[in-house]
């Protein structure tokens, strides 16, 4: 699944692990994203959203 909220667009974002000795590796943040069913356009569709999208209100789940 993407990772890619399709209401706000909010995606992965990439920094550094950074250890006790200050060793520096990537790493990635990734959005919390879930596979609803939301009215879109009076139909029902799947769509990937973010749990922030979801809890303020931006998508109607279908039931």
């Amino acid at each position: 699944m993407a990772s890619i909220c399709e209401v706000c667009g909010k995606g992965t974002l990439a920094g550094n692990n950074v250890s006790h000795s200050n060793r520096h590796t990537k790493r990635a943040w990734k959005p919390n994203i879930q596979q609803v069913r939301a009215i879109v356009n009076d139909s029902v569709k799947r769509v990937n959203v973010c749990t922030r999208c979801l809890r303020s209100g931006k998508v109607t789940r279908a039931i």
